[in-house]
This record gives structure tokens, sequence and C-alpha cells, in this order.
């Protein structure tokens, strides 16, 4: 019995005074009663329970099922340049499944090459975690790692830019996103990518690549994603290419380290009617114990970030500025006890 009923229990005797046979009548009414409850609530469990069972087994056999191997598609090959002399690259030694290239190199004349690593476009040394992997729990982690104000904001912010991108006509187009991570973006849009477009994902990290092609690999449903392990400076591919900046905090990331504008340097790849889709982290105020060094604030504060993308030739279409927070977590830990900040959203159009 629930506290509550117990306390009826005791009313009901106390009010009423019983007689022996009363209250031999009370509790049988009483008992019958909680039996049946029991007896609907058993049969609702044991149907929960062959339910989940059952879901169980469908998840172990969808595990065990198909998965489509990711490469560098045999398409991509005119889009790419040599970053050393500018003319276009030729595969040697490829290893070629189902037009995807899974290992082998892009070679230039001049001496230039880049391998491709089981699917992956590197350029140079990848940035290695400390940790040395990412483990298969990562979301999970990160969820009960970072603050619930922090991943309330990023959801609203992860929303309000799929609407946005479901704006643009996608078909043909040619998307690059700066600074990709474990996919937070990607994931979220991945199903309603049009499968004649192609998404172009950079980060300097080799790890979170692998974790999120595994993760992609096992969707089911194949996308033209060109992962590229390269630092923001060394993207090989044409000039004038781009029709969709994705920049989800990866000029942010790299102003951590920069004081240049990350976008200003990459603008060569862009095309003359680009659209930009950017979330920005914008600091309110800066503690004199600050993670943030001076010379890197401008492009942590909202004014700034907005007059480097008018400079750009950026119209802003929509924008939007989550609430301040004062909290981050274990992965979210770039500001310190007395320092706020929010995310601004741009979406807008050169």
């Amino acid at each position: 019995f629930s506290l509550n009923e117990i306390k009826i229990i005791f009313y009901y005797k106390n009010f009423g005074m019983f007689t022996d046979y009363e209250e031999d009548t009370y509790y049988q009414s009483l008992f019958l009663d909680k039996y049946e409850k029991l007896e609907q609530e058993i049969k609702g469990l044991k149907e929960a329970k062959e339910r989940l069972k059952q879901k169980l087994d469908y998840l172990a056999t969808k595990a065990e099922g198909a998965s489509c191997k990711m490469g560098v598609d045999l398409g991509v090959l005119s889009l790419l340049r040599c970053l050393k002399c500018g003319e276009q690259l030729t595969l040697q030694d490829g290893s070629i499944y189902r037009n995807q290239i899974l290992e082998g190199k892009f070679a230039c004349d001049c001496g230039e090459e880049y391998l491709i690593d089981s699917g992956i476009l590197m350029v140079g040394e990848p940035v290695q975690l400390r940790s040395g992997f990412i483990s298969a729990n990562y979301i999970l982690e990160y969820i009960h790692g970072t603050d619930l104000d922090y991943l309330e904001n990023l959801h609203k912010g992860l929303h309000w830019s799929k609407r946005k991108m479901d704006q643009v006509d996608l078909h043909h187009k040619v998307l690059l996103e700066l600074g990709t991570g474990v996919g937070f973006f990607l994931r979220n849009f991945y199903q309603e990518l049009p499968d004649d477009c192609l998404y172009i994902a950079v980060d300097r990290n080799l790890e979170r690549h692998q974790f999120l092609k595994r993760v992609l690999e096992k969707a089911g449903s194949k996308k033209r994603i060109l992962f590229i392990c390269s630092d923001f400076l060394e993207i090989p591919i044409q000039n004038h290419s781009i029709d969709l900046v994705i920049d989800h905090s990866g000029t942010s990331n790299y102003s951590f380290e920069h004081e240049e504008f990350l976008l200003r340097e990459v603008d060569s790849l862009v095309k003359e009617d680009c659209y930009l889709l950017g979330s920005y982290f914008g600091f309110k105020n800066f503690s004199p114990k600050s993670k943030i060094e001076p010379k890197y604030r401008d492009n942590f504060t909202i004014s700034k970030i907005k007059r480097k993308l008018s400079e750009l030739k950026y119209l802003p279409l929509e924008e939007r500025t989550s609430e301040y927070i004062n909290q981050g977590g274990k992965y979210e830990n770039f500001f310190v006890q007395g320092e706020e900040i929010c995310f601004y959203a741009f979406f807008g159009k050169r």
C-alpha cells in the first residue's frame, strides 16, 4: 500500500470505530480491490517486459545486420586540388569498393601526396586526442558530464539550425562543415541530405572522424560524405566550390588559439552567393581569471562577430541569440566562474 492509502485506512478506522463485522467487511473489500489492481499491474508489466524483449531482439539483429562502407567518392576527384600548386590530383594505388576509395593516395605532378586511410582523406599529421580514443558511449558520457542548461541551449540551437537547412535547396550542392567533431550537427540532418549533394566534413582529429564514420556506416542510409582530416587552412578543394558553409562552433573552437577569424581564412573556397549557417560562442563578460587570452577575445564578442560576417558580405536572413549560461561541464570547460556565455546563431547569404 502507498502512504496515502495507509493514511486513508487510519482515517476510516478512527472515524468509523468499526465493529468486528464492519472491520472484516471493509478489509475484505479493500484487499480485494488492491488484489485486482495488482493483477492489472502485473499484467501490464509482463506486457511491457515482452515488448522490451522484442525490441532488444530487434536491436541485436539490426546491430548484426549489413552496414555500408563509406570512402572517398570517385565523383569528387574534379573538386580536389593540390595545396602546393593548385593543380588537380590523380588517384594512385587505390582500393575501390562500389565507387568508394577506401585506401590509396592522391598525387600531383609537383610531388605533393595525400593519403586515403580507411576512406578518410588525410592532409598532414592529424591532431591526436589526449586519451587516444573515443568511447563507444561518448555521447552518453557527454550528456552526463555537461550542465543541463548548456545541453538545453545546444539542443535548441541544433533544432533552429535544422529548420534553416530545410529552407535551402541542397540538390547538387556542395556543403562544407568546419570542425565536424563527433557529428552533433551532421547526425541531426544526415537522413534529410539529398543523395546528389556532397557534404564535406573537415576536422583535424582523426579519432573523431573514425568514430563518426563508423556511426554513419551503421545508419544504413548512405550519403555522399567526404571526410577530410586536415587543418582548416589546408583543405584541398577547388576555390569557389562551396554552396553552403556550416560553421557550428568551428570558428569559435579555432579562436581559442588564433586571432584570425576562420571564415575569412577559408573565404576563397566559397562561391559568391554562398549560404552560411553558423553558431558562435558569445561571452557576456570576461573574468580576470578567464581562459580566453585578451588577443583572442574579439572572436568571442557578438558585436564584433556580426561586424566580421558583414565584412565578408554575408547578409543575415535570420539570427538567434540564446539565453546566457554560467556553467559548461567536463567537456565544455572553456569559461570560468564569473563568466557567462550564449550561443549566437546566424543564417545568411552573400
